[in-house]
């Protein structure tokens, strides 16, 4: 069930309860946790956090608390399952859903009890309406047994007989009905739920902005967007009309609290609205790396090839800027150069076809001395959540990376840009398309490309976690489309595999839309994935919130594609 107040269906029903949150491991589910952590500290809520990876983690979690706790709070995760159904609680539990993943199941949608969706309803969900789903059974059982009556009698009369034959025929007609509804069903629910998607989940921070609004809780928020953006999640479009919502908010925050004690605190926090460069993390590394490893500049340069290199060259020669101001790091250029780079640079841009480099985005000032944008956040934090460097658990790097995000404890977020996590990522990434583009590693399978990681190649274990996996896949199909001269394979889906535990022999397998910027960035691979897997018998995990993400048995690999290839075709 839809809420449709959620002060009075869902906050108000929780402030005085203990409640569990269960938060999936994204950044989206991240700044969101932030919010109501801020919220339940306000009003004394009890809670207790729990980071979810999958399904698993998330019935174990619930088995483990369902005895001492009534209400649970699924950020980010539960929509697109039959949550009843795989968790089988008492019937006295209580489910807030707020989730990004599309498409929401049907049964969460229609149960008026125990799922409570926090959901906006004016998204695009078309979610197909009850009759269309869902029938009462109790015609068919009279039917069946106005037909059972005529076998009871041994010597029919004539009338009877009428009789009887009216009947067999009404539940002929029935049946007949019956099959034609369950075959439009399947019909409806096939095309419901084979495309997935993501969207930005708006409705917390606004519909609390009257009586909880903090600056702290509008941050969050716009690194949530800003991360569905990053990761190409969403479309260019619903950035710029997000972001427009989020600027009117930053006004009116700033105007209410402009003072001048405010302005002059040491631990003051400014938000303000930029129209800054596309460039990842220019203001904490060098203007020349920013550009090498920014997937903007590197496909429009096709900076893997000889001339993509040269083209480079001639670009920072157009701007005019020394070669020993453009290698050495940002805060230690000359201020003459640094007060009009912006300009200068998306001159030269325009030039060399790049008229987009320049973007709507936020940055923040923390006292005098930290100031980020919002991406730059974006890729700190999703560096500490998926680090690999020593080790640590999955709990461990998802309380770092929370933690990260507060402003008392910003050593977190700053332990991730000069230990240089992010960049790390950035450049594993860049050098990895770039391989793979030169050695012909993407192949066309006739529905869609494909390419596999071999175990041995260079940060491998990087690209075991989800994000970075995705986040190198939607890199190298665009780099991919802006390479070929094959029009047919502009408009292919992308598989990635790489292996995920060499000692279990598994890989994980993600799947992406076509590359463009007006799609809805829906993705029908979570379905294919399933029939796929089940038509060949392949050892599979499909523990990922997100239905395109799965792992896979390395030896069942070449049957699962085939089935695939054939499913698609």
């Amino acid at each position: 069930m839809f809420v449709t107040d959620i002060r009075k269906e869902f906050y108000e029903v929780v402030a005085n309860q203990r409640v569990v949150l269960l938060v999936a491991s994204d950044m989206d589910a991240l700044c969101a946790c932030k919010i109501l952590q801020a919220l339940f500290h306000c009003d004394q809520v009890q809670y207790t956090l729990v980071p979810v990876t999958g399904w698993q983690d998330l019935g174990t979690a619930f088995l483990e608390h369902k005895e001492q706790f009534r209400y649970f709070v699924l950020i980010n995760c539960g929509a697109n399952v039959d949550l009843l159904e795989m968790l089988q609680p008492d019937d006295d539990s209580i489910f807030f859903i707020c989730d990004t993943h599309r498409p929401v199941d049907v049964v969460n949608v229609y149960n008026d009890t125990q799922i409570k969706l926090l959901i906006k309803q004016d998204d695009d969900l078309g979610v197909p309406s009850y009759d269309d789903i869902f029938r009462d059974e109790d015609d068919d059982e009279e039917g069946g047994d106005s037909g059972n009556e005529s076998d009871e009698s041994s010597e029919p009369t004539g009338k009877r007989r009428r009789f009887d034959e009216g009947a067999v025929e009404r539940r002929i007609e029935r049946q007949r009905a019956r099959r034609e509804w369950e075959a439009r069903r399947r019909e409806i629910l096939f095309d419901y739920e084979q495309c997935a998607g993501e969207t930005h989940f708006i409705c917390i921070y606004v519909d609390f902005h009257n009586t909880f609004y903090t600056k702290d809780m509008l941050w969050w928020a716009i690194i949530g967007l800003t991360d569905q953006w990053v990761h190409d999640k969403i479309t260019n479009m619903k950035y710029v009309t997000d972001i427009a919502t989020m600027q009117r908010h930053v006004s009116r925050h700033n105007h209410r609290n402009e003072d001048e004690e405010n302005s002059l605190s040491i631990d003051c926090m400014r938000i303000s609205f930029e129209y800054d460069l596309r460039l990842t993390l220019y203001q904490h590394w060098s203007l020349y790396e920013s550009i090498c490893n920014s997937s903007y500049t590197s496909c429009n340069f096709k900076l893997w090839t000889l001339n993509g290199q040269k083209k480079l060259q001639e670009f920072l020669a157009d701007m005019g800027l020394p070669l020993i101001q453009v290698r050495q790091k940002y805060n230690s250029m000359d201020m003459s150069i640094k007060e009009n780079l912006r300009d200068v640079i998306e001159e030269s841009a325009n030039k060399y076809g790049m008229k987009d480099i320049r973007i709507q985005t936020f940055g923040v000032h923390f006292g005098f001395k930290n100031r980020f944008l919002a991406s730059d956040i974006v890729h700190a934090t999703a560096a500490l959540l998926e680090s690999t460097e020593k080790d640590e658990s999955d709990s461990n790097n998802f309380i770092k990376a929370l933690d990260s995000l507060s402003r008392e404890t910003l050593k977190h977020l700053w332990s991730s840009l000069q230990n240089e996590l992010a960049k790390k990522k950035l450049i594993a990434i860049q050098q990895t398309v770039a391989s793979c583009i030169c050695t012909n590693l993407i192949l066309s399978q006739g529905p869609f490309l494909y390419c596999y990681l071999m175990e041995g190649t260079p940060d491998v274990k990087l690209f075991s976690k989800p994000m970075a996996l995705i986040l190198l896949c939607k890199y190298l199909l665009k780099a991919f489309v802006h390479s070929t001269r094959n029009k047919r394979c502009k408009l292919l889906p992308l598989i990635m595999a790489a292996p995920k535990d060499v000692e279990k022999g598994t890989v994980i397998v993600v799947g992406i839309p076509p590359e463009s910027d007006t799609s809805d960035k829906k993705n029908f691979f979570g379905r294919a994935f399933e029939k796929a897997a089940e038509s060949t018998s392949s050892r599979t995990l499909h523990d990922h919130f997100d239905t395109s993400i799965m792992e896979l048995k390395t030896e069942d690999r070449s049957k699962f594609l085939d089935a695939l290839i054939t499913l698609l075709s």
